[in-house]
């Protein structure tokens, strides 16, 4: 098939699919770093209260570094910082990762980096068409806990002139990174038996459309494979304002609930799906590496808001410079596909903890070539001292907070904490 041009032309068959992965996977020599972060966002007075996604909008300033601003269905804050080199990139977003604490300061909120709620249950506050449709079809209470609880970094790279490589790498970090990122061990004030508690939500989700990406040698062709038998989670149907087709805000969904995948829609159908179709039931398919014409790594656990530079700058420096990528690689190997050892144990793994001491190093020896400046160089070192070391996920200090007599955590939640 050629041309696959306008969002009206039709899809026919597998082929038709395997074209539009491709797509997906076009060379892009830039080396550009995208970050997206997501916050809980709590009341510093009462941090068991729920906090309205428009009381937070209404008290963000302008952003210096010209992220963009969204929310979740569950309130989360998300900052979207613009692409650029690894130190423009950080630089811009740190920025406005600093006005938004400050004016959230101000009005009593505190941004919490954490992935998944340790105290509030799940409360959905925005009910676009889209989102009813999600809920309906991930059902309770893992549904409800993706979409309201929980919150990530998302680290954006380019696919360089070997997007099978970086593919390949950002599969077989992933395990170790989640390790050494693990950073949601509570829900309810009480531990959930995970160090990523949040991956262990995505894992009780449709598997069809969460569940890492298999590998068969071709990339295109295994994410053709993964749209044609992911289940159909929502049809969009005619915008209820007919005068603004494009907004996804107008559009209507109609909720698939017989499991068919979009395979079945193919030969099921009597209206043969368009490119606009299959665009749209690839953004709803959440696998931990999602290919867009650039690489979405999507497994990695929100952190601290002064620490998240770390998270992205060694994810960027493993999969995108090659020598970081062979050592890291070597050591990680022996890793390879342990994403619920991963999420469950986190750095008390005894071979997650060697694997991402060596990634750590690798990422060090790299990020001065990358053009990180030395205040983040020393950022990774101080955390890989703090939590590669000893084999201490961020989530431990989490753990810790919730334990013993005291009961630290409503405070931490209150004051910003050093985690």
């Amino acid at each position: 098939m050629t041309g696959l041009a306008t969002e009206n032309t039709l899809i026919r068959n597998a082929s038709d699919v395997e074209a539009f992965a491709r797509q997906c996977f076009l060379a892009s020599p830039g080396e550009q770093l995208g970050v997206e972060l997501e916050f809980l966002v709590f009341d510093r007075t009462a941090p068991a209260r729920q906090v309205p996604w428009t009381r937070i909008a209404e008290v963000l300033p302008p952003l210096p570094g010209g992220s963009v601003v969204t929310f979740e269905p569950g309130g989360q804050l998300e900052l979207s910082g613009p692409p650029g080199s690894l130190p423009d990139a950080i630089t811009r977003l740190t920025a406005d990762v600093a006005a938004a604490r400050g004016a959230l300061r101000d009005a009593g909120l505190v941004p919490a980096g954490v992935g998944l709620d340790p105290l509030r249950p799940a409360w959905r506050q925005l009910r676009l068409p889209r989102y009813e449709a999600m809920a309906e079809f991930l059902g309770m209470p893992y549904g409800a806990l993706m979409m309201c609880s929980t919150a990530s970094i998302q680290v954006n790279l380019d696919l360089g002139t070997r997007p099978a490589t970086r593919w390949e790498r950002a599969h077989l970090l992933g395990p170790v990174l989640v390790a050494a990122f693990a950073n949601s061990p509570l829900s309810g004030s009480r531990p959930c038996g995970w160090m990523s508690g949040r991956q262990a939500v995505w894992d009780r989700l449709d598997r069809t459309r969460t569940a890492a990406v298999p590998a068969g040698g071709d990339p295109a062709a295994d994410w053709a494979e993964y749209l044609l038998d992911a289940r159909l989670m929502a049809v969009r149907e005619a915008p209820e304002n007919p005068e603004n087709p494009e907004s996804p805000e107008d559009a209507r969904y109609r909720p698939v609930r017989d499991g068919s995948t979009f395979r079945d829609r193919l030969t099921a159908s009597a209206r043969p799906p368009t490119l606009a179709d299959l665009t749209y039931h690839a953004t709803t398919l959440f696998p931990p590496v999602r290919p867009r014409g650039w690489l979405e790594i999507r497994y990695l656990d929100a952190q601290h808001p002064a620490s998240w530079p770390v998270c992205a700058a060694v994810t960027h420096a493993l999969v995108t410079d090659d020598r970081a990528a062979d050592a890291a690689l070597a050591a990680a190997e022996p890793c390879a596909g342990m994403w619920l050892r991963a999420a469950r144990r986190g750095l008390a793994d005894p071979l997650l903890r060697r694997a991402a001491d060596a990634c750590f190093r690798a990422a060090l020896a790299a990020l001065p070539r990358l053009g990180a400046t030395p205040a983040l160089v020393c950022e990774v070192a101080t955390f890989a001292n703090r939590h590669v070391s000893p084999g201490r996920s961020p989530a431990a200090d989490l753990l810790h907070l919730a334990g013993g007599p005291e009961r630290r955590l409503p405070d931490w939640l209150a004051q910003e904490g050093r985690i």
